[in-house]
């Protein structure tokens, strides 16, 4: 990793930060990004515009895992490769809403903790767990939230972007957690490679989390970290292959709530 450059910051050793245009600021915690209560105008904009970064970040982990691992199996490689090229285009469609909206990039702060959490792991078995199987999972439950929110809020050309989004995140997931369990098969110690980076993942998250009633940058009272947690979106989980057992012990972690809409009554 010496060559690609690192930075520490509370005790971890993290992957240095991705290039980025001048006109990006990156910041570390979350009371450092511009987050509005959901009336103001600027929400719907720096709510596509912190999407953009993510996606931007999520091309660069995934070209970053094709450079970082020439020795993969083909069949990942082109995985990986098909998952840059969803990313890429996620960038844009999303730029293009943000454009329609009136907003530009580099309005609001970004962060790639992502990159810096994922790109730090030295198995390709660790950053598939971290970013694909934990990361991406956890978007879906958020972006399925958003895709609602957006249609409630009747702007359906916000939902229909980040709809079609999903619909890609699901199968980024999916692949990630065929390729772990046939990688375990083959070599039951990639069990080990995938909780150290899962328990990676947690110590960077607690040490940048932002505490119950902090203020943010723009002034928001942040919720405590249980209340930020997403309903869970148990239709792409089961999708993307999680087992039943996995989708309850997620769903007992985010107290119950679930995206899932309630059977009817026999």
């Amino acid at each position: 990793m010496a060559e690609a450059g690192t930075l520490e910051l509370a005790g971890l050793t993290l992957r240095a930060d991705p290039a980025r245009e001048a006109c990006f600021t990156i910041v570390r915690r979350d009371a450092e990004m511009h987050e509005f209560e959901p009336d103001e105008a600027r929400a719907v904009r720096e709510l596509v515009h912190r999407h953009m970064s993510n996606e931007i970040t999520s091309l660069d982990i995934a070209a970053d895992c094709l450079a970082r691992f020439p020795d993969a199996p083909w069949e990942l490689r082109l995985e990986l490769a098909r998952q840059a090229w969803d990313e890429a285009r996620h960038v844009g469609v999303l730029h293009r809403r943000l454009t329609e909206l009136g907003g530009h990039k580099g309005e609001f702060p970004i962060s790639v903790f992502e990159w810096n959490v994922t790109c730090a792991l030295p198995t390709l078995a660790g950053r598939l767990a971290t970013q694909n199987r934990t990361l991406e999972a956890g978007a879906m439950d958020v972006v399925a939230g958003l895709v609602r929110g957006a249609r409630e809020g009747q702007d359906p050309a916000t939902a229909e972007v980040l709809d079609g989004i999903l619909a890609d995140e699901v199968q980024h997931v999916r692949f990630a957690n065929r390729w772990i369990q046939r990688m375990v098969r083959e070599d039951p110690r990639t069990l080990m490679a995938v909780a150290s980076a899962v328990r990676f993942l947690a110590q960077a998250n607690a040490a940048f989390q932002s505490a119950a009633g902090e203020v943010n940058a723009v002034g928001k009272v942040m919720d405590d970290a249980q209340a930020r947690i997403p309903a869970v979106n148990v239709e792409d989980r089961r999708r993307a292959e999680f087992s039943e057992e996995e989708i309850h012990e997620i769903l007992r972690q985010a107290g119950f709530r679930s995206l899932l809409p309630p059977e009817p009554a026999p």
